[in-house]
């Protein structure tokens, strides 16, 4: 029989082995992991981008028809939307007090008319009796000079005459081509002053696309780029036409430009104040796209997952934007011709950490 303290010893020491055992590292749980990826190279290409802005339909002349003179509307027989012809009747003012001065002007004209022929015949008497040495040269001269006065009051006469005629012709207001009354500005019975828009008239002839452009879009697109416009209820009705137009100063409220295109040929049914969308390709320097599924972030910045091609591990770089949509990405800085992205498995990845490249994406 064994003594106790053997029997305890060894069991000593099958404990320590176990222990051993259970040390020893398991190389298998060791070994790096490695997650397959999607990738896309990155490479230079065109980035011609479509913009597209709403706008409406205009005349390309709309002037706005107005009074001379000030006084109270007597009628306006036309309303918005009203074809006109030309020479037709727009406006009228109440002419009493335009035909008052026309009386005046032709009683002022009478008068130094028939004092112009009494000066005229005391010219001829006196010139005659200063012939025959019967009068003073004084005298004569006298009768010269009322002459000259009597004709220089004619004159004015003829002058404030033609005046009070333009002022009574003044009080209609007829249209000088045919076109649409867009706006009317006075009502009948309304005093009205000179200049004061009455009627706004868009002529018959061409028409323009009026859209309100950014700044930016203004500087990036081609100065003469051909622009197609649609209606937007109805988009198989289109138009081409090219800027005529730019307004040197911005809205004070929405910081945009007025700009109108001049459209060539547009179909009937683009119609005044009809709302459109134009559309415009815009022309760049050659720039990386890569697919939006790329887009990690970095120090709250933008970044990508880019692989290094020799021993295929993956580190992060933050990268500008130019642009972006919900597909893809344009690439202002970071990245370089044939630097290779990951496209899919970003959210699962750590520097340095090996991957297997399962091919490109599109």
């Amino acid at each position: 029989m064994k003594a106790p303290g053997s029997a305890w010893t060894f069991f000593t020491l099958i404990c320590f082995g176990l222990w051993l055992t259970s040390c020893k590292p398991d190389t298998k749980a060791e070994a790096p992991e490695i997650r397959p990826v999607r990738t896309v190279t990155a490479a230079k290409g065109e980035a011609a981008e479509t913009v597209v802005l709403t706008g409406h339909i205009q005349a390309d002349d709309e002037p706005s028809f107005a009074f001379r003179i000030g006084g109270r509307v007597l009628e306006r027989p036309v309303n918005i939307g009203d074809r006109v012809k030309a020479g037709q009747v727009l406006a009228k003012l109440d002419p009493e007090t335009e035909l008052s001065a026309l009386r005046s002007a032709e009683s002022a004209l009478t008068a130094a008319q028939g004092q112009l022929n009494y000066q005229r015949g005391d010219f001829e008497r006196q010139r005659q009796l200063l012939a025959n040495g019967h009068t003073p040269r004084a005298r004569f001269d006298q009768s010269q000079k009322a002459l000259q006065n009597a004709q220089s009051q004619v004159d004015d006469a003829e002058a404030r005459l033609e005046i009070a005629r333009d002022r009574v012709s003044w009080t209609t207001l007829t249209a000088d081509a045919e076109g649409t009354v867009t706006a009317r500005g006075a009502e009948p019975g309304e005093v009205v002053q000179a200049g004061q828009m009455i009627v706004r008239l868009a002529r018959q002839g061409g028409r323009d696309a009026v859209f309100d452009v950014p700044a930016q879009l203004l500087r990036s697109a081609p100065s003469d780029s051909e622009i197609t416009v649609r209606l937007t209820d109805d988009s198989s009705v289109a138009a081409t036409g090219r800027v005529r137009e730019v307004a040197a100063q911005a809205d004070p409220a929405t910081r945009t430009f007025e700009v109108k295109v001049g459209l060539s040929d547009p179909p009937e049914a683009m119609r005044l104040g009809a709302t459109v969308t134009g559309s415009v390709k815009l022309a760049s320097e050659p720039v990386i796209a890569i697919p939006a599924s790329a887009l990690t972030e970095l120090n709250r910045e933008p970044a990508v997952w880019i692989v290094d091609p020799q021993n295929l591990t993956v580190s992060m770089r933050n990268v500008e934007l130019l642009r972006h949509d919900p597909g893809t990405v344009v690439i202002a800085q970071g990245l370089e011709t044939g630097d290779i992205v990951v496209t899919a498995g970003v959210q699962a990845l750590h520097p340095g950490q090996k991957v297997r490249l399962l091919g490109s994406s599109s």
